[in-house]
């Protein structure tokens, strides 16, 4: 064990950065959209997640059931999703997981096939296709969860490109701020730490469903 990997943090508590980061922006922007704050300190849960999915896309054994997981819960999520930001059931937003679900199947391309326009190909598809289902971060997503595949080990390379296409692609607003999750994913160590495998996959639908709830039945003033 190196001595990054004895004091970085683990992949376990890059999850719960995320998640808890999610959380806060999600209440922020369901109960209190006044304040910014909550949605700045959010910024840091996509970024996180796009980099654990590549991570865990590069090392699962078996990609397909890693896709089908990601489809059955963006599918699953996908009422909640709707009602709670939208206040009803549309077809021109979808939720991030669809956005992660084509992520991986780009990188699935990468990984099969040594010529390089198969990748280049599903990418380019996989981006048309997320802007026109309209799903969470679009194109721009699926472009971060590859620049994170194809850059590998080279940490400080990976996330330096990503805050600088974020920088780059935010177009000011909020969103420049997710350029700071580069802090907790450059403390990375690579291990993965204790398995949490269902656990956000079953919190992201039921945590919208809750804010919700107390939204429609007004329980935060």
């Amino acid at each position: 064990m190196t001595e990054g990997q004895r004091f970085g943090i683990n992949g376990f508590t890059l999850k719960w950065i995320a998640i808890i980061s999610m959380l806060i922006d999600h209440t922020g922007a369901v109960l209190f959209p006044q304040y910014i704050q909550l949605r700045i300190v959010g910024r840091l849960a996509f970024p996180i997640f796009c980099f654990l999915l590549a991570e865990g896309a590069a090392h699962t054994g078996n990609i397909r059931r890693y896709e089908t997981r990601l489809l059955v819960f963006a599918c699953l999520s996908e009422v909640p999703f709707d009602l709670v930001f939208w206040g009803g059931l549309t077809l021109e937003h979808q939720n991030v997981f669809f956005t992660l679900f084509l992520g991986v199947l780009v990188i699935e391309q990468f990984q099969g096939h040594k010529e390089k326009w198969y990748g280049i190909t599903a990418f380019l598809l996989a981006c048309l296709l997320a802007e026109y289902m309209g799903t969470d971060y679009g194109a721009k997503g699926v472009l971060f969860i590859l620049c994170f595949y194809l850059l590998g080990q080279y940490m400080v390379v990976k996330h330096a490109v990503f805050a600088s296409a974020n920088y780059l692609l935010a177009k000011g607003g909020v969103q420049v701020y997710a350029g700071l999750a580069v802090l907790p994913m450059l403390l990375y160590n690579g291990r993965r730490g204790p398995r949490m495998k269902y656990f956000f996959y079953i919190f992201y639908p039921a945590h919208l469903l809750i804010l919700y709830f107390i939204k429609y039945f007004k329980l935060v003033q």
